[in-house]
């Protein structure tokens, strides 16, 4: 089949123009300053949230409910339906990456905004922690670990710890 979305650079992100700051062991070695121009960058309102379900396949859900929550300790927040189809996969998670989306990202958005379809089919990843994918040509990505989950109505908050932030530089 073949996918409508434009090629998207399938080079790894290590071989890219961008600040990779990582806390292997002390979450304190993140610079509070990189993870507010990391936080900067989230300008056009959306996100899209990547895991891996129980069998490893990624899975990925367009979001918008996004917000920072607190720079010392690193966590950031965002929201998802309790009727969603992938909630159970989100909720069981123990990591996740926020994919900051590009002005030039509307059809990463909109794909992953639709149900039915296979939301990664010809779309460029590249493994992150854990192996949880970070969407290729995105402004900037944070990659967490579920920090605790909370209700709110028809929602849950789920609370992540920031592990690794990566931010390209003009973008």
């Amino acid at each position: 089949r073949q996918s409508r979305l434009a090629p998207i650079d399938a080079q790894p992100l290590t071989r890219t123009f961008m600040t990779v700051i990582s806390t292997q062991a002390a979450q304190s070695a993140l610079d509070p300053l990189e993870l507010r121009r990391c936080l900067a960058s989230f300008v056009t309102g959306v996100t899209v949230m990547t895991v891996l379900d129980a069998d490893g396949k990624p899975e990925g859900i367009t979001a918008n409910s996004f917000s920072s929550l607190s720079l010392d300790p690193p966590l950031i927040v965002w929201s998802l339906r309790l009727s969603s189809r992938s909630f159970n996969t989100y909720q069981n998670a123990a990591r996740f990456t926020v994919n900051i989306l590009a002005e030039d990202q509307v059809d990463i958005s909109n794909r992953f905004a639709s149900s039915g379809v296979d939301r990664f089919e010809g779309v460029a990843y590249t493994p992150g922690l854990g192996g949880v994918p970070l969407i290729n040509g995105c402004v900037s990505y944070l990659e967490c670990s579920l920090e605790a989950s909370y209700p709110g109505g028809d929602h849950v908050l789920f609370v992540g710890r920031v592990e690794r932030i990566h931010t390209h530089e003009g973008r």
